[in-house]
């Protein structure tokens, strides 16, 4: 292995080589977890390689097969669980000069992958009056080809639900890690094999995407007298299919009051905070469900003109924020299943108090208004958050682990036989972002704990142990 004979090879292609700079280029959020912080913060590759095209892209592709060195591929980095960090070493692949919108067209976008979701988004507004259907909290910041490859969720779920929704995602172009890299477009259900898959099985260059009607949003911070309260008014505003709405999150008392420096001199102490965002000729009908639940509006500013906005204070955001506070704050990422949704989240707020702050989302999951929280944890021993997710579980609330960096343990994808297969044939090196596929490197392994449900895998596709007979 030798990361100087592939950029000897490649006198063309720009080259990080600052230990500083690569260091930077090696890491992502994951410092959210201190889980990952004790067993991640030394990771760094040699060098950073910063394609300005696909051409590029294979280059850098077929030279580390050529001479064996490990290639992790990343986007702007705003991932939370290393999914971007070269655990092996090696060479991070830096896509975000792939940034060129391909084409687009009423209803739908191409683009390159390092193509930033705020520009994307601006482009669609104002050449077809639409926009991505959702984005991350870190819009401002994120990549298109990044969300895919790592991200889930976000702003726009609680319409759209989840990228792992059929039609949410139209094709993919991805590129091969073999001595003479092929060009695959995925579409249709072959998308599943690299959405959400770290980039260990191939490297995404285009995307292609649905978009929404692009509506002007207002950005709307409700109070109420608790947690409860607040969570089914957020349900009801989701559930209402005729109002345009693009977000529906809440914290329990006490979050915003502590964590939002924006809000601070606005939100009544002992009141939780919904928080959404509804298209602006929709904004009137609000009133009628925040009096049905006892709710107080507290601020509404149309999105483009905000200091902030309101999404950066939701998600994953709304952990940043409270990190920004108290750096020994993590967090959770856990179901709430229908139909006793409210139930085991007033339980789990009475078992945990402020150990675990309530931090909520609502989005749409398989068609249903769905419940998903991203807790606040205040973190003593990783002793006691394992007996935290163990105690959520017991309960009937599945956790997606954010404190592992492997796509098995987070309990989001199943890595089943035909993502196996798929990795064999693009990566028949096992070169592409090592150590985050444990199926790659132990087929026989099996979890501690069972996992019943996951977001990403076809429930009916082939068990490992069948395309390894």
């Amino acid at each position: 292995m030798s990361v100087a004979a592939v950029m000897a090879e490649l006198p063309s292609v720009e080259w990080i080589t600052d230990p500083a700079l690569v260091r930077q280029r090696s890491r992502d959020f994951f410092w959210y977890s201190p889980v990952l912080k004790r067993q991640l913060n030394g990771v760094t590759a040699e060098a950073v390689a910063c394609p300005k095209n696909e051409a590029e892209v294979m280059a850098v592709m077929a030279a580390c097969v050529r001479h064996q060195v490990p290639l992790t591929p990343r986007g702007a980095g705003t991932g939370n669980y290393g999914q971007a960090m070269p655990l092996k070493g090696g060479i991070v692949l830096d896509l975000m000069g792939l940034n060129q919108m391909v084409w687009v067209k009423p209803g739908v976008v191409r683009a390159q992958a390092g193509c930033k979701l705020i520009d994307l988004d601006a482009v669609t507004r104002r050449e077809v009056r639409g926009e991505l259907r959702f984005h991350p909290s870190t819009k401002r910041t994120a990549s298109i080809g990044g969300f895919i490859a790592g991200g889930s969720s976000g702003i726009g779920s609680c319409t759209y639900g989840k990228l792992r929704e059929f039609g949410n995602i139209l094709g993919l172009r991805v590129v091969t890690m073999e001595a003479e890299p092929r060009v695959l477009e995925l579409r249709g259900t072959d998308i599943d094999k690299a959405n959400h898959a770290y980039g260990t099985n191939g490297v995404i260059t285009e995307v292609e995407m649905p978009l929404a009607p692009a509506w002007d949003w207002v950005d709307v911070l409700a109070g109420f007298p608790d947690t409860l309260s607040a969570a089914r008014f957020c349900e009801a505003l989701v559930a209402s299919d005729g109002i345009a709405k693009k977000m529906a999150g809440v914290v329990a008392p006490g979050v915003a009051q502590t964590y939002f420096k924006l809000f601070q001199p606005i939100v009544p102490p002992g009141m939780a905070c919904a928080m959404v965002m509804v298209a602006e000729p929709f904004l009137d009908l609000l009133a009628p469900l925040l009096a049905r639940f006892g709710g107080t509006q507290l601020y509404a500013v149309p999105t483009e003109q905000a200091e902030t906005p309101l999404y950066e204070f939701t998600w994953n955001h709304t952990t940043l924020q409270a990190l920004k506070v108290d750096r020994s704050l993590t967090y959770l990422q856990t179901l709430f299943p229908t139909p006793h949704h409210f139930e085991l989240i007033a339980k789990m707020e009475r078992e945990f108090g402020d150990e675990v702050p309530m931090h909520l989302e609502f989005v749409r999951l398989g068609g249903v208004v769905t419940c998903f929280g991203l807790q606040l944890v205040r973190f003593t021993t990783e002793e006691r958050l394992q007996e935290i997710i163990r105690i959520h579980e017991d309960a009937g609330a599945p956790i997606f682990n954010p404190h592992t960096f492997t796509l098995e343990e987070g309990g989001m994808k199943r890595i089943d036989g035909e993502q196996l297969e798929f990795k064999r044939e693009a990566d028949p090196h096992g070169l592409l972002n090592p150590g985050k596929m444990i199926a790659w490197d132990d087929p026989d392994w099996t979890p501690d704990r069972p996992q019943g449900f996951y977001l990403y895998g076809r429930a009916d596709a082939p068990e490992v142990e069948e395309v390894l007979e």
